[in-house]
């Protein structure tokens, strides 16, 4: 019965808060409709929804978050490095082919998001059977590094937790 009505209970609770948050105001009145939002929006949108990802280990995702978060920092201060200090026909902009190893479309949908937050790379593309991902980086000497350091600090660890 609890399942027919709140099919996605967690996400309820964060739609209720970014409601809030939109709004600005906590008034009776934002909360109840910020409650009938969260009630609707999941039981119409369960359908589409194929199943839960199975996580495997808590630790593993928030070893993950702290790496992305970590990376995103040291990615920022190198790009501004390139824009400050590089001239533009020193910047080799290129494309990178990442071969893949997951398979759950939620990895996969993890692992693009990082690429894309992580300042430099960009996830452009996904090839049609899902077993690689076109990256375009703004400044790549060698290709294979690249290639190598998705592979083992990002798609490992997603491998870890699904």
């Amino acid at each position: 019965m609890m399942k027919r009505f709140l099919p996605h209970p967690f996400f309820s609770f964060v739609l209720v808060i970014i409601w809030l948050m939109l709004v600005n105001k906590v008034t009776v009145g934002n909360i109840l409709l910020g409650s009938i939002l969260a009630i609707l929006v999941p039981i119409l949108t369960a359908p589409y929804w194929p199943g839960h990802p199975h996580v495997k280990s808590g630790v593993r995702v928030l070893e993950y978050m702290a790496v992305v978060l970590w990376d995103i920092v040291v990615a920022n201060f190198q790009v501004a490095a390139i824009i400050l200090f590089k001239r533009r026909r020193n910047i080799h902009s290129r494309w990178v082919v990442v071969p893949l190893e997951i398979t759950t479309p939620e990895a996969i949908t993890i692992l693009a998001g990082t690429i894309t937050m992580t300042p430099g790379t960009v996830s452009a593309m996904l090839s049609a059977d899902g077993r690689s991902i076109l990256v375009h980086c703004l400044d790549c000497d060698e290709p294979q590094a690249v290639r190598d350091e998705i592979k083992n600090r990002y798609e490992r660890r997603l491998k870890e937790i699904f």
